[in-house]
């Protein structure tokens, strides 16, 4: 049964930035794609980043493009998301989730973090 950790998130003004982390158990890591997703209030589940089992091929929502970089550091078992030039719009919880399938549908993930809240100020 893998477990998946977020940690990193906070408060930070329009601007900032944010490194995010993701610790995921087992010794199938490498095998998986990964993703991050984030949840406003009052709002569903939407994707925001993709990462596949190498680490060589990223996909990223147009909102995030050019401000998010997702990686990855398979000897580590963490999954990372580098955040900035961070908007008030980008305030969330955000989950990171183990892909079992071809697309960047959360129903293609079957294992999600706890989640970590990111706060961007106004």
């Amino acid at each position: 049964q893998v477990q998946l950790v977020e940690s990193g998130g906070g408060l930070v003004q329009a601007g900032g930035s944010l490194r995010l982390s993701c610790a995921v158990s087992g010794r199938t890591f490498s095998w998986y794609a990964m993703g991050w997703f984030r949840q406003a209030p009052g709002k569903e589940r939407e994707f925001v980043a993709h990462i596949n089992t190498n680490g060589f091929s990223t996909y990223y929502t147009a909102s995030v493009k050019g401000r998010f970089t997702i990686s990855r550091d398979n000897a580590k078992n963490m999954v990372y998301l580098q955040m900035s030039g961070l908007k008030p719009e980008d305030t969330a919880v955000y989950y990171c989730g183990r892909s079992i399938g071809s697309s960047y549908s959360s129903q293609d993930y079957d294992s999600w973090g706890q989640g970590t809240q990111v706060t961007v100020a106004s």
